[in-house]
């Protein structure tokens, strides 16, 4: 790592329900800064019980910046994040030498790191089209029109994960070309430092983590926070973990309990991913969650801020 300049960003991340946000308040709080939350779905101010959003004391007790930050109804993807964090990272750094950027969405916190490759607008009726077959025809629909349009991408994708899969398709069926061919893998040097850390918890640990995360979900009423939102269910933003497997109880494919044991299904995955996305980048240090982990990752960090100019 390169230590060559008088700003960084601390970067966490790791799987859902491991305790980011916790450290990255008390890291905030230490270092008298702000946080830039890297999660792909708290940024929606519909979504609230759903997507774990941090507490209102928590957000009251730190400034986070993309949570709340937009509506359903708007285009949120990497590309986006890159610019909108990078604008807010200026900010942070005009009063504080150090910034925080927390979350799960490893493809935002690489644009936000290495820069993002160009990609294509792409037609809003493409997007409602694909997006409504695979409401109606599931995701073996949609692992089929990938394998079928872009078998390039389709030998290396993250075949369970309809969000990239999705996108994929939008790009061929609007280009008629592989997504892949979007993909240089250039990185772009940032104005400031990147020190990169991840909390992780033994697997069972985890799993009982999330499995409790949903449980609590249900009684702080995930339920009817969904449905309110079925008439939004054909968004973008929608098309997530707590909330599609609700909708397939309203419309009557499964039994609420079925519905709830299947959130726990998908978090895990999504957990799995997110690990198997993370474990890749050899930047990254890792620290198991535990009582002492905020002492440690101060012990990590001093010297590393203190070499700075």
């Amino acid at each position: 790592m390169d230590i060559a300049h008088k700003n960084t960003f601390i970067v966490i991340a790791g799987p859902t329900a491991v305790g980011k946000t916790s450290l990255a308040i008390k890291l905030a709080l230490h270092f008298n800064t702000k946080i830039i939350s890297a999660d792909s779905r708290q940024c929606y101010k519909e979504l609230n019980i759903g997507v774990a959003k941090p507490s209102q004391d928590e957000l009251d007790s730190v400034t986070h910046h993309f949570i709340n930050s937009h509506t359903v109804a708007e285009e949120v993807n990497a590309g986006i994040f890159e610019k909108y964090a990078l604008d807010k990272a200026a900010e942070v750094f005009k009063k504080s030498p150090v910034a925080i950027m927390v979350g799960g969405t490893g493809l935002y916190i690489k644009a936000f790191t290495d820069g993002i490759d160009y990609m294509p607008e792409i037609p809003a009726t493409i997007r409602a089209e694909i997006i409504g077959k695979y409401n109606l025809s599931g995701i073996e629909w949609l692992q089929q029109e990938v394998k079928e349009k872009d078998p390039l991408f389709w030998e290396a994708a993250e075949q369970l994960n309809p969000q990239r899969l999705m996108r994929a398709l939008e790009v061929v069926l609007a280009t008629g070309v592989s997504i892949t061919s979007f993909r240089k893998g250039t990185t772009i040097s940032r104005p400031f430092n990147i020190l990169k850390i991840a909390l992780e918890l033994p697997r069972e640990q985890l799993i009982s983590n999330i499995n409790k995360r949903v449980d609590l979900m249900i009684d702080q009423g995930l339920i009817e926070e969904v449905t309110q939102l079925q008439p939004l269910q054909n968004l973008n933003a929608l098309q997530t973990v707590g909330y599609q497997e609700l909708f397939n109880y309203f419309k009557g494919d499964c039994l609420r309990q079925q519905a709830i044991n299947q959130i726990k299904i998908n978090t895990r995955q999504y957990a799995k991913r997110q690990m198997t996305w993370f474990k890749k980048d050899q930047n990254i240090k890792w620290f198991t969650q535990k009582e002492t982990v905020f002492n440690e990752v101060i012990e990590y960090l001093n010297p590393l801020l203190h070499t700075t100019d």
